[in-house]
Parts: structure tokens; C-alpha cells; sequence
């Protein structure tokens, strides 16, 4: 069975939120050097690359990526293609799809044909009436390959906000260049970070 991974590769140069981490793997130990292992050392932010974001990331009293219920991460998703290259998502972006198929949405947008070692000046997100109608079609998750849920300038965070109101959980900075539109099974498992505010994913689909 086909599985397709959906995340960003994680290298050297690695596009991040303007101002945060840069991604950066260290060698310390070298087995050509005499060591008994190949051992590295990551340095990155807890958003780099493909990511999930616990609700304490836009809130003080959110819940930790650790305390951050596993079931919206793995199950049935459908993807979906928008044509927009920037700007707030509203319902009528996806009038064209059955949200009813499956509770994970996955949205493609232009922003994910876009050289992945620069971080896009422009992106989509969900405005707030969108989150309530995701929630109205009984979707528990809303991914896609933009790297926020808010425009880049936002103070208010209102499309992460609404989403969390709605119950829906969060994945960002997917990698769908290599999907068709359809229906697959997703994974896409943080790690258990105590007191985290979110966490990379290796995110991934197959057709069920």
C-alpha cells in the first residue's frame, strides 16, 4: 500500500517563521573519526518545517503539546485544492467539495509549488467563518501547506483562535505537491513534549 509523505524535509537551510530558529543539525560524534556512532545533535523550533500547533502556543491557558489529545492526528482526511495564493479562506473557497467525507481537511494552495527554502511572503488561512463551518461538517482537523493559520503580520491570532473554539486541531507547513485530491488515511503524531507548544510531525497519507 502507497504511503506519501506530506512533511518538509528538515535540512540545512529550511525555511522558518521570519525571526525564529534556523534549523540546524550538529555532528558530534563521527564513526570515521573513531567513535563506536554516528551521533548528531538537532537545534530547531518547535514550529520548523511540517508541525502541529498545541493550543498553548496562542493562548495562556491552552493546553501543552503533551496534554494534546493524539485522536484528530490519525485517521480518515480529504484533501482539497484552492486556488488562491494568499489571503483568508472563507466557506465559499471550498464550495466545490463534500466536507461531509471526512473529519481531517487538508487544503493544497499555490504556496506549496513555492521553493521551500524561503519562507512565503504570502499564504492562505482560514478566516473565522470558515472554522465554523468546518465545524458545522464535523471536521476535527484542518491542515495545509501554509505555514500559519493567521496572516504573518496578525497580533490577534483569529483563525488559530477560532479553530480552537470550534474544537479543531491544527497542522501546519504540509508538503502536498505530490497528492491528488481524494480521500487517504492520515498520521501525523506529535511529540511528547512536556509544557511544549507544539511539535514537528513526520505526516504522512495512504489511500484506504
Amino acid at each position: 500500500m502507497q504511503i506519501i509523505d506530506i512533511s518538509r524535509v528538515l535540512q540545512e537551510g529550511t525555511a522558518v517563521w521570519p525571526g525564529d530558529t534556523p534549523y540546524q543539525l550538529t555532528k558530534m560524534q563521527d564513526r570515521r573519526q573513531g567513535h563506536a556512532v554516528n551521533l548528531t545533535t538537532l537545534t530547531l523550533s518547535a514550529h520548523t518545517g511540517t508541525h502541529v500547533d498545541a493550543v498553548v502556543h496562542f493562548t495562556d491557558d491552552g493546553s501543552s503539546i503533551d496534554q494534546t489529545d493524539l485522536a484528530p492526528y490519525w485517521g480518515p482526511a480529504q484533501v482539497v485544492t484552492v486556488e488562491k495564493l494568499d489571503g483568508p479562506l472563507f466557506a465559499g473557497d471550498l464550495a466545490g467539495y463534500d466536507l461531509s467525507l471526512a473529519p481531517r481537511l487538508l487544503v493544497r494552495s499555490l504556496t506549496g509549488a513555492l521553493d521551500q527554502s524561503r519562507f512565503p511572503e504570502g499564504y492562505i488561512y482560514p478566516s473565522p467563518e470558515l472554522a465554523g463551518h468546518l465545524a458545522e461538517h464535523g471536521i476535527i482537523l484542518f491542515g495545509s501547506d501554509a505555514p500559519s493559520m493567521d496572516d504573518l503580520n496578525s497580533k490577534t491570532m483569529d483563525g488559530h483562535n477560532a479553530l480552537a473554539r470550534q474544537g479543531i486541531a491544527i497542522l501546519e507547513f504540509l508538503d502536498l505537491t505530490q497528492v491528488e485530491d481524494g480521500l487517504y488515511e492520515l498520521v501525523a503524531l506529535p511529540l511528547r513534549i512536556a509544557s511544549g507548544d507544539g511539535s514537528p510531525v513526520r505526516a504522512a497519507l495512504r489511500r484506504p
